[in-house]
């Protein structure tokens, strides 16, 4: 299943173009707003999963954050972003995994996944992830989690999802993470259409165990 998934990204990401998939955005600005509600100083460090060719790292490079890595299964994707943003990609680092196997080797201030905790339509593999995620994010540290809400879209990209709101998620990640706030809003894709997302933000206490 992994090999399969990796080699159904890369096609996607090889065969379409940045502004070709329903995803995209130009400028991320739920994301951004998200992010400057928890108040992080530049110096913190913010990993973006199932990245893809998000321009997130663009707008985070632009406000002054130094210590960013991204994350995706597909390293065609990885490799778009990378040439796109140049030598000011320098100081990011690119990490090409599958979540539902990744290893994690770093800690991180924020875990930002916008549409990819919506594809692991398996328990085992959410479960790798929301291990992975317990594993990376600091004690105070925050998890931004968006994807299809509840009466969202059924497939993405020729593959089933998972829709589900804060109360499925926050589950997921377990007792350790306080929600923060939750909201829908629609996404309007590059052909016209519209899909509802959830957005969901949560803080990890301090007395959890890292």
């Amino acid at each position: 299943m992994p090999d399969a998934r990796q080699e159904h990204w890369n096609t996607i990401f090889t065969t379409k173009a940045e502004e070709a998939v329903s995803w995209y955005q130009a400028t991320p600005e739920t994301s951004l707003r998200l992010i400057h509600a928890c108040g992080l100083p530049k110096d913190a460090s913010i990993l973006d999963v199932g990245a893809g060719v998000s321009r997130l790292p663009d707008a985070l490079l632009a406000e002054g954050f130094g210590t960013i890595a991204v994350l995706d299964i597909s390293a065609a994707a990885l490799a778009k972003t990378k040439a796109r943003l140049g030598d000011k990609g320098r100081v990011v680092r690119f990490i090409v995994a599958d979540l539902a196997e990744w290893q994690p080797d770093l800690t991180v201030d924020l875990w930002h996944d916008r549409a990819v905790l919506h594809f692991l339509t398996e328990p085992q593999d959410r479960a790798a992830y929301a291990d992975a995620l317990r594993r990376v994010v600091k004690p105070d540290g925050f998890a931004l989690i968006a994807g299809f809400a509840p009466s969202g879209p059924e497939r993405c990209s020729g593959l089933p999802v998972l829709r589900a709101g804060a109360d499925v998620i926050g589950a997921l990640l377990g007792p350790d993470f306080d929600l923060l706030e939750a909201f829908e809003e629609d996404h309007r894709t590059p052909f016209g259409g519209r899909q509802r997302f959830v957005f969901i933000r949560f803080q990890r206490r301090w007395s959890s165990s890292a």
